[in-house]
């Protein structure tokens, strides 16, 4: 008949953990051996090898080695309420992990990080809205921003949505027109005319003057966040094309 008791190096062997391992969680008092030999050797039951692979499982479900101390000490019952409320948990996390993965997968095959819902069920704020507020720092004391404002607060948070959604789309058919034809000047006709579309979109969400076109004109072109999502729909400089159009169309002398 095999001996009850069981030596560190049986119990490494049937469960994989670490001698290390075992060691530590006898100094925490997390698992204590049953008996000591006379040499110092530390020798286990069966039932401590059972709360071992009970504190193995809790450890994969993500529990710290204290709250794994504090949950052995509950009844099973209320051991099995916990965990079924930890259940939940873990799958928020599965969801958050999902969406993580489904970004990452998006921004590898080349889709700008704009684009990516990265933040979104997050208390880091929607990329959008983060940019939304990076505007508000650089342009908002200007009038025309202020009053962009005002109009955006007599919306509902569906209907400020929603005129993102459609906002965001007839952008993008722009600048996919607008890279077809960067083969011409950036003051030929069809491309003023697209700078006009281009302008129009902006003026369904802000008035636009001199200033405000400029301010957006340069964001396009030198700061790099906003470059790379214009370039996205080009091969070449997209951006770049984009300033020149711009520029020329509040001033036909600066070309």
């Amino acid at each position: 008949m095999k001996r009850q008791l069981l030596a560190v190096k049986d119990i490494v062997q049937i469960t994989g953990i670490t001698k290390r391992t075992l060691h530590y969680y006898d100094k925490i008092n997390l698992l204590k051996p049953t008996h000591l030999t006379e040499n110092g050797y530390r020798l286990y039951d069966r039932n401590s090898l059972e709360k071992l692979q009970t504190i193995l499982f809790l450890k994969e479900m993500d529990f710290s080695l204290q709250e794994i101390k504090d949950i052995l000490e509950l009844s099973k019952e209320e051991q099995k309420q916990l965990l079924k409320n930890h259940s939940q948990t873990l799958l928020i996390k599965k969801q958050r992990l999902e969406t993580i993965i489904t970004a990452l997968d998006e921004y590898v095959s080349g889709k700008d990080i704009y684009n990516l819902r990265i933040f979104h069920d997050s208390t880091i704020l929607p990329l959008q809205e983060q940019y939304a507020h990076e505007a508000r720092f650089f342009y908002g004391e200007t009038e025309k921003y202020k009053e962009f404002e005002r109009k955006l607060a007599k919306l509902s948070p569906s209907e400020r949505a929603n005129l993102f959604s459609m906002f965001e789309q007839n952008m993008e058919s722009v600048f996919r027109r607008m890279a077809a034809c960067m083969n011409q000047s950036p003051s030929s006709d069809e491309v003023q005319q697209l700078i006009i579309e281009w302008k129009s979109n902006l003026e369904q969400v802000m008035v636009c003057d001199s200033e405000i076109l400029v301010c957006i004109a340069n964001t396009y072109k030198f700061v790099n966040r906003y470059k790379n999502y214009i370039n996205q729909f080009s091969n070449e400089d997209l951006a770049d094309f984009l300033y020149k159009a711009i520029i020329y169309h509040i001033n036909p002398k600066e070309e």
